[in-house]
C-alpha cells in the first residue's frame, strides 16, 4: 500500500454505464438546512439527478441507503448543475440544471420523518427556459453588480452567450470569431466573462459591453447595417496561451489577490484581472481537472490538479506540496464540509465513481524479514553454469526450440493481372469516355489450421470500385486453398488518392479455453497499374501549376521508370485498339515516340480528361510535374517517387532521397477548399429551391384534384399551366 494514497472516507458507484463530465458535480447546502453542511449533487448524461448526504459510521464505509437523499430521472441529458440564488423574491438557494435544450431551476425541500431513514426529499420545478440553441456550459453570478440574486449565462455550441435574469430572458450575444465553445467563468471583481476561444487565447468580455452590443439576431446583417445598429462587441483583453483549455476558475481569497486560473492541456496558468500572467507551471502529466480551493499563506493559492495517471497533486502556486494516489481518474473536483468534517475532497470519474477522501498517511505495519546470509560457493556456481551452457548448446545443435504459436494461421496473397480484361467489367461509369478498362485481381487464401467465420473484405480508394468487395469462406479442414477474383475499374470523373488496395481477412480461431474462437485479422496489400486510370498523351509545354522534385542521384530516363511499350500494346489490343487507330499514342506506352534510351519528357492523360506532363532534367537532378489542374499533380508525383525508389533499390542504392525545396503551394490548396465549399453551399441552395418547387407542385396538385372532384365544373384558372411550369423548373433544378 502506498503511503501517499488518498484516504477513503466515503465512496459509491453511480448507476450502470452512465457517463459524467466536469460540470456534473456540485457541493452546496441545496436544501437550505442552515447547519453549514454541504450536500453532493451529481447529474449524469443519462438524465439522472442524485443528491447525497454521506455520513459513514467509520472511515472507508460504502454508501448506505439513507445517504442518498434524492434520485430522479429527468430524461434529458444533464450537462451541468449549479446552486445559487436563482429565484426572484427570495435569497434561498435553488438548483439550476442545464440540459442541451432546456434550463430548469428547482427547489429542493425535505420532510422529516420519525427516524433518520424516514426523511423524504423532493424537488419542485420553479421555472424553466426552453433554449433555441444547443447549450454547452453555463456560469452564474451577480452580473452588473446586482445584490441578493444570481443571474445565469449559458454558452451555446455555436458561441452565443444567453443571459437570463432569473425567470426572464435578458439578451443573447455572439462572441466574435467563435468556432468551438470553451470553458466559461464569471469574475465579479471586474464584472466580466472569461473564456478560451478556439484561437487558443483567453478572452475577457465586460458585462456592460455585452448588454449594449448588437443583438444576436442581427448577426447575419450586412456590414452597413451593423455599423448603424447597436455597438460592436469588443473584447476587454486577450492572452494567447497556445493550447486548448480544459477549465477556468476565478478565485479571490482574503490573503491573496483575485486571480484567473486556466488549466490547459499541458500547462497551468494564473492570470491577473487585466490578463497579465502571474505565473505558469508546466505539468508532467496530462491533467483531467483542477480546483483552486484556499490560500494558506500570504499571496499564495493552493490548487488541486488531477491527471490521467489517477494522481492528485496539490500545488502552492508553482511548488508541489503533496501528491496522492486516487483509485480513478477525476473529471470533477470539489472541496466541502461534510458531516462536520471540513476540507473533504470530492472526486468524480467519467464512469460514475464518486469518492470523498482526505489527505494523510497511514503507517505501514509490514516489516521485511531478515534475509539469511550465507557465503557463496563459487565452485558450485561454476559447475551449474557449465551444465546450463551444455543444455543450451545441445538445443542449438539439434534445432529443438520451444515452438511458439505461429501467427500465420492464414496466408493471404494478392496478384494483379498483367493484362486488362478482354471484356471490360465497368458498368454505370460516369467518366464520359468510351474506354474505361478493368483489371482482374486474384486473392488466394491458404489456411494452416481449422478456422471459423473467415470473411474477406477488399478496399480501394474511390472513385475506383470493385465488382465484388466481400467474400465468405469456411475452412473446415487444414491446408485448404481458396481463390477469388474480382475486377477493379474507374467509375467517376476524378482521380483516386492512391492506387494501393487492401485485402483484409477477419476470422476466428478456436482454442481450448475459447471454443467460440478468438478474433484475428490479417491483411494483404496490392498495387494497381497506373494505366488503369491514365493513358499516354502528348506532353504539354506550358501549364498553370508546376512542381519540382529534387533528388540526390543523377537523372534517370523516364523510359526506364515507365516501361510500357509491349505491355500497353498487349493490354489495349485486348480492348480492340489497333496500332494504326486514333489511339496510336497508346501503343508506344508512356514514353515519347522517340526510340532513344534517354527520354526526358512524357505526357499523361487521365481517363477523366485532364492532362499531366512529366519532365526530367538532362543536367540537374530534378524532375518537374506540371498540369492545368492542381489536384492532378499528386498521383503522378507519388507514382514517380515510388518508381524512383524501386529503381534505385534494385541497383542496391539505399541512400536515395527526394526533397521539395520550393514554397508550399498552400494558396492553390486553399483555393480548392474554397471551391469545394462554394459547391457545397450551391448544393444546399439547390436543395432548398427543389424543396420549395416540390411543395409548390404538391399544392397545385391538391387544388387541381379538388377542382376535378367538384360536381360543378369550374375553370382551372391556369392551374394546369402553373403545374407544367413548376414541373419544368423542378427538372431544371
Amino acid at each position: 500500500m502506498s503511503l501517499f494514497k488518498a484516504r477513503d472516507w466515503w465512496s459509491t458507484v453511480l448507476g450502470e454505464k452512465e457517463e459524467f463530465d466536469q460540470g456534473c458535480l456540485c457541493l452546496a447546502d441545496v436544501d437550505n438546512s442552515g447547519n453549514g453542511q454541504d450536500k453532493i449533487i451529481v447529474g449524469s448524461f443519462m438524465g439522472y439527478l442524485r443528491i447525497f448526504n454521506p455520513h459513514p459510521v467509520k472511515t472507508g464505509d460504502e454508501a448506505q441507503a439513507e445517504d442518498l437523499l434524492l434520485e430522479v430521472h429527468l430524461r434529458d441529458p444533464i450537462l451541468q448543475v449549479e446552486v445559487g440564488k436563482f429565484v426572484s423574491g427570495t435569497e434561498m438557494l435553488h438548483l439550476a440544471v442545464l440540459h442541451s435544450r432546456k434550463l430548469c431551476v428547482y427547489a429542493v425541500s425535505g420532510t422529516l420523518g420519525n427516524v433518520e431513514h424516514g426523511n423524504q426529499y423532493q424537488i419542485t420545478l420553479m421555472y424553466e427556459h426552453n433554449l433555441q440553441r444547443t447549450a454547452c456550459n453555463m456560469t452564474y453570478g451577480s452580473f452588473g453588480g446586482v445584490k441578493g440574486r444570481d443571474l445565469i449565462c449559458i454558452q451555446s455550441v455555436d458561441g452565443m452567450l444567453m443571459v437570463f435574469e432569473q425567470e426572464s430572458f435578458a439578451f443573447g450575444r455572439f462572441l466574435p470569431g467563435s468556432l468551438l465553445p470553451g470553458p466559461l467563468a464569471y469574475s465579479s471583481r471586474t464584472d466580466s466573462f472569461i473564456t478560451v476561444s478556439s484561437c487558443r487565447q483567453v478572452e475577457s468580455y465586460k458585462y456592460q459591453v455585452l448588454a449594449f452590443a448588437t443583438d444576436a439576431d442581427k448577426r447575419q446583417e450586412t456590414e452597413h447595417q451593423k455599423l448603424g445598429s447597436g455597438k460592436r462587441l469588443t473584447v476587454d483583453w486577450t492572452l494567447n496561451i497556445g493550447e486548448q483549455a480544459l477549465d477556468i476558475r476565478i478565485v479571490s481569497f482574503h490573503q491573496s489577490a483575485s486571480s484567473v486560473f486556466v488549466l490547459g492541456e499541458r500547462n497551468f496558468f494564473c492570470l491577473k484581472d487585466n490578463g497579465q500572467i502571474r505565473f505558469m507551471k508546466k505539468l508532467d502529466c496530462s491533467p483531467s481537472s483542477f480546483l483552486p480551493y484556499c490560500s494558506v499563506s500570504e499571496g499564495t493559492v493552493n490548487t488541486l490538479i488531477g491527471n490521467h495517471k489517477s494522481m492528485l497533486h496539490i500545488y502552492q502556486d508553482v511548488a508541489l506540496k503533496w501528491a496522492t494516489q486516487l483509485p480513478h481518474i477525476p473529471v470533477a473536483l470539489r472541496v466541502g464540509c461534510l458531516h462536520d468534517l471540513k476540507g473533504v475532497i470530492v472526486t468524480l470519474s467519467d464512469d460514475g465513481h464518486l469518492q470523498c477522501s482526505y489527505l494523510g498517511t497511514d503507517p505501514s505495519l509490514f516489516q521485511a524479514p531478515i534475509i539469511e546470509s550465507r557465503e557463496l560457493n563459487y565452485d558450485e556456481l561454476d559447475v551449474e553454469l557449465k551444465e546450463l551452457q551444455k543444455v543450451i548448446k545441445d538445443f542449438k545443435s539439434q534445432g529443438i526450440w520451444p515452438m511458439t504459436e505461429k501467427e500465420d494461421d492464414l496466408e493471404v496473397s494478392a496478384i494483379v493481372s498483367p493484362n486488362f480484361d478482354s471484356v471490360s467489367q465497368a458498368t454505370d461509369v460516369e467518366v464520359g469516355s468510351d474506354l474505361v478498362p478493368s483489371i482482374t485481381v486474384k486473392v488466394t487464401l491458404k489456411n494452416r489450421v481449422v478456422l471459423q467465420k473467415a470473411k474477406l473484405s477488399v478496399y480501394v480508394q474511390p472513385p475506383l470500385v470493385l465488382t465484388c468487395d466481400q467474400f465468405i469462406f469456411e475452412f473446415i479442414e487444414p491446408e485448404m486453398t481458396s481463390t477469388v477474383a474480382f475486377s477493379v475499374y474507374l467509375k467517376r470523373n476524378y482521380t483516386p488518392s492512391e492506387l494501393e488496395g487492401n485485402a483484409v481477412v477477419s476470422y476466428s480461431k478456436s482454442t481450448d479455453r475459447n471454443p467460440d474462437g478468438i478474433p484475428r485479422v490479417i491483411q494483404c496489400k496490392f498495387r494497381l497499374p497506373l494505366t488503369l486510370i491514365c493513358l499516354p498523351d502528348q506532353p504539354s509545354k506550358s501549364a498553370v501549376h508546376k512542381l519540382t522534385i529534387d533528388t540526390n542521384k543523377s537523372p534517370v530516363s523516364l523510359l526506364s521508370l515507365f516501361p510500357g511499350k509491349s505491355w500497353l500494346r498487349e493490354s489495349f489490343s485486348a480492348l480492340g485498339l489497333a496500332c494504326g487507330s486514333t489511339h496510336s499514342g497508346l501503343v508506344s506506352g508512356f514514353a515519347n515516340q522517340s526510340d532513344d534510351d534517354q527520354v526526358n519528357v512524357m505526357g499523361f492523360r487521365f481517363i477523366g480528361g485532364s492532362q499531366v506532363t512529366l519532365l526530367a532534367s538532362k543536367t540537374s537532378q530534378r524532375y518537374r510535374i506540371q498540369s492545368e489542374q492542381f489536384e492532378d499533380l499528386w498521383l503522378i508525383t507519388n507514382e514517380l517517387i515510388l518508381r524512383l525508389k524501386e529503381y534505385f533499390g534494385k541497383q542496391g542504392i539505399k541512400d536515395f532521397s527526394c526533397s521539395f525545396s520550393g514554397c508550399m503551394p498552400l494558396q492553390e490548396y486553399f483555393e480548392l477548399i474554397d471551391h469545394h465549399f462554394e459547391l457545397r453551399i450551391n448544393g444546399e441552395k439547390l436543395e432548398e429551391l427543389l424543396s420549395e418547387r416540390a411543395v409548390q407542385f404538391r399544392a397545385i396538385q391538391r387544388r387541381l384534384l379538388t377542382r376535378f372532384k367538384d360536381k360543378t365544373p369550374a375553370p382551372l384558372q391556369h392551374l394546369d399551366t402553373l403545374l407544367d411550369g413548376t414541373y419544368k423548373q423542378g427538372i431544371r433544378t
